[in-house]
Order: C-alpha cells, then structure tokens, then sequence
C-alpha cells in the first residue's frame, strides 16, 4: 500500500481554493502522539481541546469542530476509532464522541508500515506540511503537535507534477528592493540581506503562483504574523491587522498594532502590484476575524 499517496488523496469538503485542514491537523496530532507512544489510543474527551487549540490556530478563521476530522478520517484507511461498546465511531456528533468513549489511533496497517519502515512517519508528516501549510509554519506546527523529524538536505516531496520557481525570492525582494513591505526594515550582512523572506499571498499549497503578483517581500517576524492570519493587505494595498492580535508592550504596539492602515512599503515604480484574486483568497482563507480600524491623527 502506498502511505504517501493515501495521504496525498485524504477527503476534504473542497471548493476550489478553500482550506479545510481539519484532517490534515489531526493526522499530524496522531503521528506526533504515535511518535512518543505508539501503543496508545487518543481519547476524544482527552484530546479535544488540543485539537480545538490546533484548528483555532491553524485552521481557517470560521469556527470548526474536531468532531468532523475525528469520525470522517476513517474513511481515508489512516485511522480507526473505537469506542467503548466495539469497534467503529458513533458518528461525528460531539455529544456522541464523548459519552461513548470514543478512542481513535492510527489505522493497524499503518502502524505495522510504520513499525517496518520507521523513516516513513517523517515522509508523511512532511507531505502532509507541505500539501497543507505555508514553509513559514512548518516548525512551530510539528512542534505543537509533538512531532521531531529528522532534518532532510536533498529529498523535497512534489505534488500535483508543479515544481517551485527558486527564481521568486529574488524577484519579489528585488522587486521590494530588500525592504520588508511592513515596516522598511532592510538587514543585511556585507551585501547579504538577512531576516527577509519572499511570502506567498496565497499560499503555494492552495494555488498560488510564485511570482511577484503573489508575493510581498517580509521579515521574518511579519512573514509569520502574515501566515497566521494577524495581518492583511487591504484592497487600497494598506496593511490590514487583525482585532483579535492583542499585544500591550511597546513592542507589540510598534511592530504590529500601528501598522494598521499603513501603506506598504513597495514596490518599485513599474512592478506589478499583487493580485486582487489574491489579496481576497488571503482575506478569507488566512486573516483572522475584523481589521482594526486605523487610528486617527
């Protein structure tokens, strides 16, 4: 049986360009858990709130349960759920998963492949991070779910036959002449920029292009905040944060908080500015409630 190719094709609600990573999330939550116990079961009740925790940060900003990726996983042949009367799930009511003990744990198969080919677990973890979820998550992700995988210099899973253009990072920071499009900063090191990242608009993962229509040159501290939804780029191209950031140091009001209804910094005269279609799937696929409103001067 081909692991990463069932894992590749697991069944999510689709529309096109639309993220549903419930499934994503609780397959990584379970190899993370198989990781550290592998003869263990994951009891609804026990784990509910790490899941609800796991998708009220990495899922999509609408509310979500982890009752519908607890029962409907079966259905992809990775995992299996038990309760306490016998084998199968009571179905993807929470009520249900909670009276009836409802207990889930990697499909027996796949603990035997992965039992036989140890190295198999990170080769699925990281297809799943990278059909799922932005680069710029990747490490904090494995390590909320309790994942340690090997470091990998040569291997790079590629999906769907396309092939990242290595050339967009330096179009989209050229194009933003080496500044972050938030706040100006410009590091660099003799000649080499540090700290600045080319960040995909809409999420490679989900469609998006790599050239400079779907780019924004970041710091690295922006870049995540982008990726986790706290900011936004407004139709005027103005930074868009979010109302659910709370931040009281000075810091966090510098760095965040009033860069709300800023311009962005770039780019340069003649350079395309990024796609409208973009600007929107991030809108509603990644930012995370209402924009702030910007303060007046």
């Amino acid at each position: 049986m081909d692991w990463l190719e069932r894992t590749a094709k697991l069944r999510q609600w689709t529309r096109v360009g639309t993220r549903a990573p419930h499934k994503p999330l609780l397959f990584l939550y379970a190899l993370g858990r198989y990781q550290d116990d592998a003869d263990s079961g994951l009891r609804y009740s026990a784990v509910e709130q790490d899941l609800q925790r796991l998708l009220g940060e990495y899922g999509p900003p609408n509310k979500t349960t982890p009752a519908y990726p607890f029962h409907h996983l079966v259905s992809d042949g990775v995992w299996e759920v038990r309760t306490d009367l016998g084998a199968g799930s009571p179905g993807s009511g929470v009520r249900d998963l909670r009276e009836t003990g409802a207990t889930g744990r990697l499909a027996r198969e796949l603990r035997v492949a992965l039992q036989r080919e140890p190295q198999l677990l990170g080769r699925i973890a990281r297809l799943l991070l990278d059909l799922h979820f932005p680069p710029s998550l990747h490490g904090e992700l494995c390590e909320a779910v309790g994942l340690e995988l090997e470091p990998v210099a040569t291997e790079r899973l590629v999906t769907a036959g396309r092939r990242r253009d290595r050339r967009m990072r330096e179009l989209v920071l050229t194009a933003y002449e080496y500044r972050c499009a938030f706040c100006g900063y410009d590091g660099r090191i003799g000649t080499v920029p540090v700290g600045l990242e080319a960040a995909h608009v809409r999420w490679w993962a989900f469609g998006g292009p790599d050239d400079i229509e779907n780019g924004l040159c970041l710091c690295s501290l922006h870049h995540k905040l982008f990726d986790k939804g706290v900011f936004g780029v407004g139709d005027d191209h103005r930074i868009l944060v979010s109302q659910r950031f709370v931040g009281h140091s000075p810091a966090a009001r510098e760095h965040v908080i009033a860069l709300a209804g800023r311009p962005l910094v770039g780019p340069q005269p003649g350079t395309r500015l990024i796609s409208a279609a973009h600007r929107d799937w991030h809108a509603r696929q990644v930012f995370h409630g209402e924009p702030r409103p910007v303060a007046a001067v």
